[in-house]
């Protein structure tokens, strides 16, 4: 048994803001939630992508996240095209240690959060579609934590370097290796699980690769909270 990816979560101040920056920048569909909760879905192109869930929070941004996503571009033109929508949209550019050699190009959104946008020649996200990768600060132990997790492919694997794909394709997810950046009480960005089966049989075969349950004062609700082996959050939800 394993689980998919349902959706990244990203906590945001103003989620309605953006969540139509997110919708331009990827071309995709916005709907509401049914629970009166605030939440706004940006609706997944594919089955090799995932949904982006947008949820309200009171709490400011303090720190850098440890995920951001890597967009890909089509063409040289593309990849301008793409900064220059962000920044009309309210991204600023943003320096995070990257040298001027360096033909990504780095961006913060709105409330910011970090993103790449890659140019046409990427080879690592050749094929991978329009977010070619959830890039992620973390350990190597958490990269194949979350291979086993998912049951996805080890694509990468080089020193502390890890990097997983669905067995379809699409996006994939990677891990820069240590040192690992601090993190806040509360990641601003998470992954939703949903198990292919049992949801507490899931969370206990999680358990046993390395992952914790956790209280972040959820409350009582239908998906349960768990950590990964570098502390990152992400919910399992119910069963399908």
């Amino acid at each position: 048994m394993s689980s998919r990816v349902e959706a990244l979560v990203i906590d945001a101040n103003d989620p309605a803001r953006l969540a139509a920056f997110w919708a331009r920048i990827l071309d995709r569909e916005i709907t509401e939630s049914d629970d009166d909760d605030g939440v706004l879905t940006l609706l997944a192109p594919d089955h090799t992508t995932f949904t982006i869930d947008i949820e309200p929070t009171r709490h400011p941004r303090t720190m850098r996240n440890r995920m951001h996503v890597d967009l890909t571009s089509a063409t040289p033109e593309a990849q301008q095209a793409t900064v220059d929508l962000a920044l009309t949209l309210g991204a600023s550019h943003l320096d995070v240690g990257q040298l001027p050699t360096d033909t990504h190009v780095v961006l913060a959104d709105p409330e910011g959060n970090e993103f790449c946008v890659l140019p046409a020649d990427n080879r690592f996200t050749a094929g991978c579609g329009r977010i070619g990768a959830l890039s992620c600060d973390g350990t190597r132990a958490v990269g194949e934590f979350w291979q086993a997790a998912l049951d996805w492919i080890m694509v990468w694997d080089e020193g502390d370097e890890t990097a997983i794909q669905s067995p379809h394709g699409g996006t994939k997810i990677s891990w820069g290796g240590p040192p690992v950046m601090d993190k806040p009480e509360k990641n601003r960005w998470h992954l939703d699980l949903r198990p292919h089966g049992d949801q507490e049989a899931e969370v206990e075969r999680l358990e046993a690769l390395g992952a914790t349950r956790t209280d972040i004062g959820q409350g009582k609700v239908d998906w349960i909270v768990m950590r990964d082996p570098d502390g990152n959050e992400f919910c399992v939800l119910s069963a399908t």
